[in-house]
């Protein structure tokens, strides 16, 4: 049975799991992932705009993995269109590595959930010392993790290799639209502060005095070959 320092412990790592699955859920729904600048550079250069003269074609983009929002200024004031990346965008971006991304969103709010039910299951119940126990602590949180840490490398990669930005403005609109200032929004960084909040999952079950997977094991055969070579 686990004792009362490894309960709140526990009880604390399960509630910050819960919160992992919660803030990873909202994060991949909302179009808060990327934000931009968009320049009307076609007609901009046919008046030879400069200067403060610009902001009259300057407008903005704004996006996420399922939905988002691009304001157009081309000098007769701003056009508002809503984004929908399925299926309205699905030529434009790279569908292959989206999906990918949206597949390990979901993993990580599948397995911060799984995680959580274990911390919970040890903290109050009677875990075997199999994926209940020790090692499925620190199995799920890991995969966490790591899926939390994959969504955020794969994103970049799609926004920079790929020009996701660009390509989304410019959908339909025959390259007229420059986009610079690009700036990671905070559903991006909600899965950092998900990846972090892992990390400290796995430091406060270390804590607890819940030894690392296998640790155990190999004490155990550490001290029994030293008993062999005693004898």
């Amino acid at each position: 049975m686990p004792t009362r320092q490894q309960r709140l412990v526990f009880s604390v790592s399960g509630a910050l799991g819960l919160s992992c699955a919660l803030a990873a859920a909202v994060a991949t729904g909302l179009p808060h992932w990327l934000t931009a600048r968009l320049l009307c550079r076609g007609a901009a250069e046919r008046v030879n705009a400069t200067g403060t003269e610009l902001e009259q074609f300057a407008g903005g983009l704004s996006y996420g993995l399922f939905h988002g929002l691009k304001v157009k200024r081309c000098g007769l004031g701003a056009r508002t269109s809503r984004l929908s990346l399925f299926p309205e965008l699905l030529g434009a971006i790279p569908a292959g590595l989206h999906v990918t991304v949206l597949f390990f969103c979901g993993a990580v709010i599948l397995f911060s959930s799984v995680a959580t039910g274990f911390f919970f299951f040890n903290a109050f119940g009677r875990p075997y010392q199999t994926l209940q126990g020790p090692l499925g602590l620190y199995l799920w949180t890991a995969i966490s993790g790591l899926c939390s840490g994959l969504v955020m490398v794969l994103f970049a990669s799609e926004v920079k290799l790929h020009h996701l930005s660009n390509r989304i403005a410019n959908f339909s609109e025959g390259d007229a639209l420059q986009t610079d200032g690009e700036r990671y929004d905070r559903c991006f960084w909600l899965f950092l502060l998900v990846f972090l909040l892992h990390g400290l999952n796995i430091l406060l079950t270390r804590l607890a005095g819940v030894h690392f997977p296998f640790q155990g094991t190999k004490e155990v055969d550490m001290g029994g070959g030293a008993a062999d070579l005693m004898y």
